[in-house]
This record gives structure tokens, sequence and C-alpha cells, in this order.
């Protein structure tokens, strides 16, 4: 799906040097369109000026935002990352010198979704120390569990390789 994406917007990205942050919205809205549709009429259910309803917005304006990407970023996304897998297979290259994830010389949190539709937990290196989370990718950051799921977590690694 998202090589046919590539394929299509490809000649638009050339065009105007910049990949907008809508195409990729529509590779997140195409794996379950049904479920964009739902939560959009589940939505028009609200109150209006509900405080659901206003985080509703709120999380649908920071997640449909986004400045565009450039032309050289977009094409290594799709090509190198999505097409030919370079970080999993051993081949990623960054100026001329090959990038093995797992190898880098900083400390590394790897935050894991098990459930994640966009982003497969399966996808993830096995280095570093690793949290795994049962909640989708947006679900993780900005969820009701989120602080003590994900940010005290972080923020307690963050401290510990700080004072290290």
């Amino acid at each position: 799906m998202l090589a046919a994406l590539w394929e299509r917007t490809e000649p638009s990205v050339c065009n105007m040097g910049l990949l907008p942050m809508e195409v990729l919205q529509s590779a997140f809205w195409s794996l379950d369109p049904a479920r964009t549709v739902r939560k959009f009429e589940r939505f028009a259910e609200l109150p209006q000026g509900d405080l659901e309803a206003r985080s509703f917005v709120v999380l649908e304006d920071w997640a449909n935002d986004g400045p565009p990407i450039s032309e050289a970023a977009a094409r290594d996304m799709f090509e190198s990352f999505f097409r030919d897998d370079l970080p999993g297979s051993g081949c990623w290259r960054v100026g001329g010198r090959s990038i093995d994830p797992a190898n880098l010389p900083c400390p590394l949190f790897n935050i894991v979704s098990t459930s994640d539709r966009i982003v497969p937990g399966a996808a993830a290196i096995r280095s570093g120390e690793r949290l795994e989370l049962c909640q989708g990718h947006v679900g993780m950051v900005v969820g009701r569990d989120a602080k003590d799921a994900l940010w005290e977590p972080l923020a307690a690694w963050l401290s510990r390789v700080h004072l290290s």
C-alpha cells in the first residue's frame, strides 16, 4: 500500500519539493477506513462543548497537523525505510557510514506498542532498555493511561540516563 501511495504521489512531491502531511494521513486512514468514519460519527453524537468533544478536536488537530516533509526525506522514508527496510536489514547508511541502530553509542530506550497498527511491535529493534505497552500508536502517547504507562517511565529513564 505504501509503495503504491509513493508511486502515485512521487511526481507531485518532485514537482513541489515536499510531501504534504495529508498524504501520510491518507495512509493512516486507509489502515481501517470504517474505524475512521466511526470515530467521526461518534464525535457527531457528542454534546457540543462537551469535554470529550473538545478533547477529540484537540487530538485530531494535533494528529492531522504537521509540516510537510522534504522531497529527499520523503523519498528516503518511502524507498529506504518502507520499501527496502534498510535499517532492519543492516544496510542503512548515513553520510556514507553504515548505521546499526543496535550499536548506537548512546543509551537507547525502546518504546514498543504491542497493539500498534501503524508501527507493529515486530518492527522494533531488540536492543537497549525496552518498554512494551499494549496501547496504540497515538493512545500510548496521549491516551488516558499515557501518564502512568509512558510518561513516568520515560521521565524516570531520562533522569537515570542524565545522571549517569
